[in-house]
């Protein structure tokens, strides 16, 4: 790689790439994330490349393994170009047909295509997929055309191009300015305008300061910001580097968890690569200005996701929050100013200075600008991840992206914000998503957590769940966060084992208050969140918990037994052959029965029964009925059977 030193030598270079480029040449892009090298996807991409050496198609066809395609549960996914025709799940015994039907004939081949439910029509395109036509794919979309280790690929589709022309044609002061006008919020969480932290860095005194990406992403079920950095780890350089000239740093860091180690690979070599090729160093671009990147593993705690606790990790002491009696971006890393944003934010900062802050600013709210990556998981049909404009609203993201709840089951609720967020039910489907509009309802954006949870889910149990990771997670510094969280979990985990009682409600209020008042960092202070918010929205079902020692979702096991109606029950075995702990009592022609001493509510029994008896019941708050003798339990075939 020759170091481009002007912006004239990098037109010319992409003018080249874009010559060699022929774009009616067959490509095929592989999802290689670690969502989909899960699922096999390195094992197809072996048999994709022996396969076209086979075939006798290597100068013919070009193979491209990129980051993550969003449609995580139906991997892996490869899309051929130029048609853009999209195959799911993928196994290396497809990959034969593919090549000699697809790539040789140009047939299609149905049973790979994406059939949707409603209709049993089988889709061909990926941009026509109901989970994708209903996204607006801004930030994420270039990771299905990119492999993350080719910076040939970002600089075709315009890559660096922002950080050119802001070292050409804009100061500092305008780069901020633009950033500023964007109304861009931070989206790691708190959803501050990152312009404004931006100027606070800028304005604070001394010549020495930082930027850092936050990829300590440590939310459960969340992965944006991993699929991000493995997918496109140059828009996330290029963002930070905008950001160092803006404020006038020299130095970043990329703050990432140990656990995402495809992150750190690719996020290595793209730095490499921009070295090399002059977007980081010494005199980039000929502009006089120098910028260098390194790259931090975490050690995986949770509380380093806070900004003073990430800081505090990098300067090489135990990753624990620190008062803000001063903002970090006036006083951070090593007490110097220190502007940090996580991935996703810094990813949107690239955009915005190539297309302009109105540009950008089309996209949204009033109040809440551009896109937001969600990690859609849970009690869902389509589960992966997704970017929509921000003020779409819950229900078009759980049902016409998700595609709506499986089994036929009833929607309860969607938890945002990760274990700190709260959850929102039924009456707030409609709501828009922006950062202010969910606050208000009770919960928060975070970093784009979202758990959808149906008619079987305990909610007094939801908030034990996250409360129970919270005090795992917390450091420990201080009394409201280290006791008091411990306290609430204490109380809820008593209330979901049926050994609740009156003003347990009132105490949980109180500890939640005083955490969220007294707590050292955003840990604490948002913990009682999953709490809280279950209550709004559900008090009844803790109530009933503790007055009436009921599971209304029939959830808590201490608070449900399993029976076998015998007036449905068909022996045919299923759950006797199943039985973990060799409760059930039965045999060929023989009402079963469950030994309660025996029973270890594993819901084993209830999810093998078939569907057409219905014979496994769960019951809560009442007692069992008793079982039926012996003598009177063997089936008459002739009354008994459908």
């Amino acid at each position: 790689m020759a170091r481009i030193k002007s912006v004239a030598e990098l037109e010319e270079l992409k003018a080249s790439l874009l010559s060699k480029r022929d774009p009616q040449k067959r490509w095929i892009t592989l999802c290689s994330g670690s969502a989909c090298h899960a699922c096999g996807s390195k094992q197809v991409a072996a048999r994709i490349e022996a396969e076209i050496a086979k075939q006798g198609l290597g100068g013919e066809v070009e193979i491209r393994k990129t980051g993550c395609h969003g449609f995580c549960e139906r991997g892996p996914i490869i899309v051929i170009y130029p048609d853009e025709i999209c195959y799911l799940q993928i196994q290396p015994e497809d990959i034969p047909e593919i090549v000699s039907q697809t790539i040789k004939e140009k047939k299609v081949i149905e049973r790979l295509l994406y059939t949707d439910p409603g209709t049993g029509e089988k889709i061909v395109h990926e941009s026509e997929i109901p989970f994708y036509k209903n996204q607006q794919r801004l930030i994420f979309g270039s990771n299905i055309k990119i492999d993350p280790r080719s910076i040939d690929d970002y600089l075709a589709l315009g890559g660096y191009g922002a950080l050119a022309k802001a070292l050409t044609r804009m100061t500092p002061e305008q780069v901020l300015e633009e950033v500023k006008k964007s109304n861009l919020r931070g989206r790691g969480g708190g959803g501050f305008p990152a312009g404004v932290k931006w100027e606070g860095s800028r304005n604070a005194p001394g010549d020495i300061k930082y930027v850092i990406v936050n990829a300590d992403e440590g939310d459960p079920g969340a992965y944006m910001d991993r699929s991000l950095l493995e997918g496109n780890p140059h828009s996330v350089l290029e963002g930070l580097t905008l950001g160092a000239y803006a404020i006038g740093a020299r130095e970043g860091y990329i703050y990432v968890r140990q656990e995402y180690p495809l992150a750190v690979e690719n996020v290595g070599v793209a730095i490499r690569q921009a070295e090399e090729y002059g977007f980081l160093g010494e005199n980039i671009l000929g502009s006089g200005f120098n910028f260098t990147v390194k790259v931090h593993q975490g050690a995986g705690a949770f509380v380093c996701g806070e900004s003073s606790a990430l800081m505090t990790a990098l300067e090489g002491k135990a990753g624990e929050p620190r008062p803000k009696y001063i903002r970090s971006n006036i006083k951070g890393l090593w007490e110097k100013p220190t502007v940090l944003n996580n991935v996703e934010t810094w990813a949107n900062v690239p955009p915005i200075i190539n297309k302009g802050a109105d540009w950008f600013a089309q996209f949204g709210t009033e109040k809440s600008k551009g896109t937001k990556i969600f990690s859609l998981v849970g009690k869902i049909n389509h589960t992966g991840l997704v970017e929509v404009p921000m003020g779409i609203t819950l229900r078009d993201i759980i049902y016409k992206i998700g595609g709506g709840i499986p089994g036929g089951k009833k929607f309860k609720a969607v938890q945002t914000g990760g274990p700190s967020g709260g959850c929102i039910p039924e009456k707030l489907l409609d709501l828009a998503v922006g950062f202010d509009e969910l606050s208000k309802a009770g919960s928060m954006m975070g970093s784009g957590g979202m758990i959808v949870m149906d008619e079987d889910t305990c909610m007094v149990d939801v908030a034990r769940y996250f409360l129970n990771f919270l005090t795992d997670e917390s450091c420990g510094k201080c009394v409201p966060c280290r006791e008091g969280i411990r306290q609430m979990l204490k109380i809820l985990t008593n209330i979901t084992l049926g050994k609740g009682k009156e003003g347990d409600i009132e105490l949980l209020e109180e500890l939640a208050e005083v955490a969220g008042d007294a707590a050292l960092c955003a840990l604490g202070q948002t913990a009682p969140n999953p709490f809280l918010s279950t209550l709004q929205y559900f008090r009844d079902e803790y109530e009933a918990h503790i007055r009436e020692k009921r599971c209304p979702a029939l959830s808590c096991k201490a608070l449900i037994a399993y029976h076998i109606d015998p007036g449905r029950c068909q022996a045919c075995m299923a759950c006797l052959r199943k039985c973990p702990s060799e409760a059930i009592l039965g045999g060929k022609n023989k009402i079963h029965v469950i030994d309660q001493a025996k029973c270890t509510k594993c819901n084993t029994c209830f999810e093998v029964c078939p569907s057409r008896f219905g014979a496994v019941r769960k019951i809560s708050g009442a007692p069992v009925p008793p079982p039926i003798p012996e003598e009177e339990r063997t089936i008459s075939r002739g009354s008994k059977e459908k």
